[in-house]
């Protein structure tokens, strides 16, 4: 009895350890299926941009797809380390963003830059962040970008360093993301910058800063009841800045009333709308009795031009109603706007 009685208990001892087994294995499959469900859903509900990081590749939380003024760049980096710029104009925009600016194009050294061809507005900000020269001149020195070892190609699509003939030679060196500086305002391209590079608040905060000092400087001074008319004088011709402009939306913030442009269609380059030449006769015709403002001129410059016979009878030149906005206020972005909010509050205050 005994005996047997062990042997039903031993059976039950079996069976019940073998069911234990079967019910840790049903376990282990509904754990394996449920993990294979949010798998499969992760993948389905991967970030915009980033079609190419399908099945859960890494990919879909470090890069994303940005449309610039050149076409739409997949695999940006969503925090890119080395930026290369292959614009002067836009390296001092990143640099206000303090984006990681490695190395930055060049122009050959004149009196609007420092020894080594960088924009003296922000000179001292690309010293500070060890930013190099990448290449010297406009055109883009492709061989010398990828020695950089960037992660991040970041252009112009206008102005004279215009790289787009050489957005696909920069594209198979690393992403490249080119944009217009002529039709926008520096803080709008702040904003899309900030927005494309990760850099929102940042952006944010710069924009706001510029603001704040726009609304304190207004508030200060006392513009002209006369239209102002900014102009570059280029001997032959002059250029006239519309209201379209960078300058000009900054000097109509501020509160002057900007001239437009002669009637009729001026020389201009690439399709700008921020400026566009004129002769002289027919710009001093039209600016009769504006004040005259004068973009990115030495004062010498300024003197030989308002001492012409076209412009010495002016309005403005016999009412010392000539101003001189600074030598660094062809290109507007954040240190060169502010340079220029300075000159303004100190003319007009």
């Amino acid at each position: 009895m005994n005996g047997r009685q062990n042997d039903r208990q031993s059976a039950r001892t079996v069976t019940g350890r073998a069911g234990s087994g079967g019910l840790r294995a049903r376990f282990r499959g509904v754990a394996v299926l449920a993990a294979g469900v949010l798998a499969l859903t992760a993948c389905g509900g991967g970030g915009e941009g980033d079609a190419d990081a399908k099945g859960g590749d890494k990919a879909a939380a470090t890069t994303r797809s940005v449309e610039h003024d050149a076409g739409t760049t997949a695999k940006v980096p969503a925090q890119p380390k080395r930026i290369v710029s292959v614009s002067v104009t836009m390296t001092g925009h990143l640099l206000a963003l303090d984006a990681p600016v490695i190395a930055s194009q060049a122009t050959p050294p004149s009196v609007i830059t420092d020894k080594q061809g960088f924009f003296t507005q922000w000179s001292e900000a690309a010293a500070k962040n060890s930013v190099k020269v990448a290449y010297q001149g406009f055109e883009p020195d492709v061989e010398k970008v990828l020695a950089l070892k960037p992660d991040l190609i970041v252009g112009a699509s206008s102005g004279a360093e215009n790289a787009e003939k050489f957005y696909d030679k920069l594209s198979a060196v690393a992403p490249t993301l080119l944009y217009r500086h002529d039709d926008v305002s520096w803080q709008d391209l702040t904003a899309r910058l900030g927005k494309d590079l990760g850099l929102e608040k940042r952006a944010g905060e710069v924009v706001a800063a510029h603001e704040k000092r726009v609304g304190e400087v207004k508030a200060a001074i006392t513009v002209p009841k006369q239209s102002a008319a900014l102009v570059r004088d280029n001997q032959s011709a002059m250029t006239v800045f519309t209201r379209q402009s960078a300058q000009g939306r900054l000097l109509t913030a501020l509160g002057f009333t900007v001239l437009e442009p002669p009637a009729g269609k001026g020389e201009t380059q690439g399709g700008r709308s921020d400026f566009a030449e004129f002769s002289q006769e027919k710009v001093a015709d039209t600016a009769k009795d504006s004040s005259l403002l004068f973009v990115s001129h030495t004062p010498e410059e300024i003197t030989a031009a308002t001492a012409r016979p076209v412009w010495k009878d002016l309005a403005a030149v016999e009412d010392k109603r000539v101003y001189d906005l600074g030598l660094d206020t062809f290109r507007l972005d954040y240190y060169s706007a502010g340079n220029l909010i300075d000159t303004i509050e100190k003319a007009f205050g």
